[in-house]
């Protein structure tokens, strides 16, 4: 479960900072053999996050409301800090725009 809040917060530290992307533009990155596909939007003041993990093919939904993210990963609620997130961003192998 801890390793799955980490790899999430990998996933949000790498898209807090393409908040001025456009729109639906499909993201990826590979962390732990795992490859993270998602699309990231702005509702408002907060940022959507959607998206699979392959090969399980498992779903993500993230909602970044200022310093806080929280939502469901493979059907389970996370709730992290996005400091949290930036600190696990240093295990991400390889980001793609």
């Amino acid at each position: 479960m801890r390793n799955a809040i980490k790899i999430i917060a990998a996933a949000a530290a790498a898209l807090t900072s393409t908040i001025g992307m456009a729109a639906d533009a499909k993201q990826s990155f590979v962390h732990e053999g795992s490859t993270y596909v998602y699309t990231s939007t702005q509702d408002g003041s907060r940022q959507v996050i959607d998206g699979h993990r392959y090969p399980s093919g498992q779903k993500f939904h993230l909602i970044v409301r200022g310093d806080r993210v929280s939502g469901v990963s493979g059907g389970v609620p996370v709730a992290f800090k996005t400091i949290e997130a930036n600190g696990a961003a240093g295990g991400i192998a390889a980001v793609t725009r």
